[in-house]
């Protein structure tokens, strides 16, 4: 009977990571912001105001929203 539990020395287990892309409305591709992120980081990053259009504030955030229309970060599994 094999044991679940053992972990071979320098054996990592896989562990699920993320990617937080940039969604525009309209004719502009998608972009990928970052990638290797764990769940939570991910959700942190999207619970931030300045990653969507509707609800973002700084100057640079703004400049974006002028250029490219509406715009939201969300993330998917890698």
């Amino acid at each position: 009977m094999r044991n679940r539990d053992h972990n071979p020395a320098g054996f990592e287990p896989k562990r699920d990571t993320y990617k937080i892309i940039r969604f525009y409305q309209g004719d502009h591709p998608n972009r990928v912001i970052s990638v290797g992120l764990t769940l939570a980081e991910a959700q942190e990053h999207c619970r931030d105001p300045e990653t969507s259009s509707s609800t973002c504030t700084t100057a640079a955030s703004r400049r974006i929203t002028t250029k490219m229309g509406p715009w939201f970060d969300g993330y998917e599994q890698e």
